[in-house]
């Protein structure tokens, strides 16, 4: 049987991490499982891809919802990468850390060294950041490139004045010092090329004689000795594909996100006593934290007609599609190098908010309904808008004792009251925002959800009939101390009773963050990959603000 010092489970956006962390020495083997294939396929590398990426099942684990209280009786689609890089190759390149008061939460609820200054030298040392920011926050130097946006559209900077306009200032950097404003956006895409984990991170790594990198390797169970991790079964090839084992000297490693790592870890007999006996599985280790307190970003999409422009609408069409077609082949710039997403607003929903409570998003284009990623034919703008901070929590369980079975996904958007006040308070501040007096030339009429719509009510149905995910799942293996009945991994990211193993992806937040996720999964990876080689962690950032 094969051994290693540490195998991966999972090449997406942490796996990629830390495997080129962990590689760094010669001395250690590092094998990386992933259950999708190479990263070949075009429509990956090319940033208007993610259209086609959306709903591609060869690289997308095409998940399903289960049907919410507040979705309108409807089963929301839920993307997740299944290729070397994860949801990083087909996701909408956006890079947002969040705000400090995120991170400072993390270490209130028990966790040492999560702090905002204990997790922004991560993020400095992981970036190369290409324009404007201060270098007490930005890095200059790292593998994983940050761009912004530099599509100058007439849309977007009447939307950016009309921000203004309602005492939303510009703001160069969400990055940087604070998060509030308005501005374009910034995204992992270089010379017109997504900048995926695998990209920045997975591909440099496999230079390496030392790693061992394994694609259409669906992982099937950990195998534990005692309490100890030492090694994991995978198929090669698939449901029908060859079963085969490996062994890990050190450790196996979880990193396959907030949906993938708690139905891993259940299948393995790791998890809620009662869920695995209803399923016929041996429970090694008895911990009900594993898969609850799902987290999701829940976004209404307020859409209003365009006159007096052309939209992203109608040039992705006909000549004009052939056109930019051309000009991303010569110049690597234009609309197929763009982000499905182009400016980003941060504000709050009530004067007494202490910090932006909603994010909201403007792309001059629309969706036809129901429909994510297709784009209507008559010219569009769209705003999303979205609570940061959501209270209300679901849970990832398994479906069956078969490892090839979808979990179990139920989010739970707008249980809690709180939650169903800010979306609305979010859908009122985009109307707002579409009816500013600098988009008027452009603006036509609103669409949706229409302007006879206008009680909290009303509004709060709209939200529940055409809602949807932002593709930024969480907190399913929650980082907390080991008297924590919701906790399932330490603050090193070991899981608690355990030996040999830790998850490490965007399943141990231990509450949502004001952000998309991506940026602050590769950071947890860079962080855990020195707690792993037992090296001495960046040195704590000296802020005035925590002086």
């Amino acid at each position: 049987m094969e051994t290693f010092d540490y195998v991966i489970i999972g090449a997406g956006s942490a796996g990629s991490v830390l495997t080129n962390r962990l590689s760094e020495d010669a001395a250690v083997k590092v094998c990386v499982l992933e259950a999708g294939p190479s990263d070949w396929h075009p429509y990956i590398h090319l940033p208007a891809g993610f259209i086609k990426t959306f709903h591609m099942k060869s690289v997308n684990w095409a998940y399903q919802q289960e049907v919410g209280p507040y979705t309108g009786g409807r089963s929301i689609y839920a993307p997740r990468g299944k290729t070397l890089g994860g949801s990083s190759s087909i996701n909408g390149h956006i890079y947002n850390r969040g705000q400090r008061q995120d991170f400072d939460t993390w270490a209130q609820l028990g966790n040492r060294g999560w702090g905002y200054p204990d997790v922004l030298p991560y993020f400095r040392r992981m970036e190369r950041r290409i324009g404007e920011g201060d270098d007490t926050y930005r890095g200059r130097d790292g593998n994983l490139t940050v761009t912004t946006m530099d599509w100058q559209d007439p849309l977007c900077e009447a939307f950016m004045a009309g921000a203004v306009s309602l005492g939303i200032p510009r703001n160069p950097d969400y990055n940087g010092q604070i998060q509030e404003g308005v501005s374009y956006c910034q995204r992992t895409i270089l010379n017109g090329r997504r900048v995926s984990a695998a990209t920045a991170f997975l591909h440099p790594a496999r230079k390496r004689p030392n790693v061992d990198v394994r694609t259409h390797a669906h992982v099937t169970g950990i195998i534990f000795e005692g309490k100890r991790a030492v090694g994991v079964r995978y198929n090669r090839g698939g449901k029908h594909g060859d079963p085969l084992e490996i062994r890990a000297t050190k450790e196996v490693i979880l990193s396959g996100g907030a949906y993938n790592s708690p139905q891993l870890l259940q299948l393995s007999g790791v998890g809620s006593p009662d869920l695995l006996k209803s399923h016929g599985i041996e429970v090694r280790h008895a911990l009900p934290g594993v898969g609850e307190g799902l987290q999701d970003h829940y976004a209404p999409r307020s859409v209003a007609r365009v006159k007096n422009i052309r939209t992203i609408n109608e040039l992705r069409r006909g000549f004009s599609l052939w056109g930019e077609a051309i000009k991303w082949a010569t110049t690597r710039r234009g609309l197929l190098s763009l982000s499905p997403t182009m400016v980003y607003c941060f504000w709050h929903s009530g004067e007494t908010t202490e910090s932006s409570d909603l994010q909201l998003t403007f792309t001059p284009a629309s969706y036809k309904e129901g429909v994510q990623g297709q784009l209507e034919d008559e010219p569009g703008m769209t705003v999303a808008s979205w609570q940061q901070r959501p209270e209300s929590r679901g849970y990832v369980r398994i479906r069956s004792a078969d490892p090839f079975a979808p979990p179990i996904i139920q989010t739970n958007y707008l249980a809690e009251e709180i939650d169903r006040r800010v979306v609305v308070a979010g859908m009122k501040l985009a109307r707002r925002l579409l009816a500013s007096e600098p988009l008027k030339p452009y603006f036509a009429y609103e669409d949706f959800p229409g302007p006879k719509v206008t009680s909290d009510e009303e509004l709060l149905a709209a939200a529940t009939q055409r809602g949807t995910t932002t593709f930024h799942p969480g907190c399913t293996c929650r980082m907390g101390p080991a008297d924590a009945s919701w906790a399932v991994v330490d603050d090193q990211l070991r899981v608690h009773g355990m030996e040999g193993l830790r998850v490490i992806d965007a399943s141990i937040m231990p509450r949502m963050i004001s952000a998309n996720l991506n940026a602050s999964t590769l950071m947890i990876a860079d962080k855990a990959s020195d707690m792993i080689r037992g090296k001495t962690p960046e040195a704590a950032a000296k802020l005035p603000e925590y002086a």
